[in-house]
């Protein structure tokens, strides 16, 4: 988990120093359904329910049916790290808005992370751009207001499934509102098949990390490897040892 630590730290530039301090508009995560949204999320709640601040709220739409692979690894065996992490599951976008309006009343202790694992799942009751900036600005606000409650920051992660050929109005709609509000945003997606190959045996699951923070900023790319005991890997892409060249955000 410390690999994952390094990949959101200033030096990386993911996220840049705002992210990795717990501070200022957070990171959005996007990607297909299996490109490792949720896996990243599950790594990133362990560590930072490892670094005895706050405790980690993660809010979905509804439980995980399986476990990512990142919860397999040693840390998630610690029972008080465990217990710090708090799972919300708001099934509607109404309560979800009513959620993070009220948590500041609730919250016993600011937390260190907020994490929203599948907001185009609250999205999709509406198709108004005006719904999504509410909903953005509210865990932007969130976020921010916990942060100057602990002094020590409160980091929030979003994922967020990359618009479809098929619903490309709407969903790109969505998507451009986020990014005002994220406007640093991680794309995932599988290893391509004839670089997995090159991978170590050991690894279970390879995923391509892509960073978007805007023109003018230098590509960035990683990959994140999941052992079969859960631990993550992670090593940065030179251009050169590309083969495939990842295709270009709808």
């Amino acid at each position: 988990m410390e690999a994952l630590r390094l990949l959101l730290s200033p030096a990386t530039g993911v996220g840049g120093e705002a992210c990795a301090s717990g501070k200022g508009a957070g990171l959005l995560l996007l990607g297909e359904p299996g490109s490792g949204k949720t896996a990243l999320l599950f790594a990133a709640a362990l560590v930072a329910a490892g670094e005895g601040r706050g405790p980690v709220l993660f809010v979905a739409r509804r439980a995980l049916q399986s476990l990512p692979p990142g919860w397999k690894a040693g840390a998630a065996r610690d029972p008080l790290r465990l217990q710090k992490i708090h799972f919300l599951y708001p099934p509607s976008l109404r309560e979800l808005l009513q959620l993070l309006s009220s948590i500041h009343e609730t919250a016993a202790q600011p937390p260190s992370l907020l994490l929203l694992d599948g907001i185009e799942e609250y999205l999709a009751e509406t198709s108004g751009a005006q719904a999504c900036a509410h909903l953005a600005a509210l865990l932007v606000d969130t976020a921010t207001y916990f942060s100057g409650c602990s002094g020590s920051g409160c980091g929030l992660l979003v994922t967020m499934r990359g618009p479809a050929e098929a619903e490309p109005d709407a969903a790109a709609l969505q998507l451009a509102v986020l990014q005002r509000y994220l406007p640093t945003c991680l794309w995932l997606e599988p290893e391509p098949p004839d670089l997995g190959e090159t991978r170590s045996q050991d690894s279970e699951q390879c995923f391509r990390a892509r960073l978007s923070s805007g023109p003018g900023f230098p590509k960035q790319e990683w990959c994140l490897s999941f052992g079969h005991n859960g631990e993550m890997a992670i090593s940065q892409v030179t251009h050169q040892a590309q083969k495939v060249e990842p295709s270009s955000p709808s």
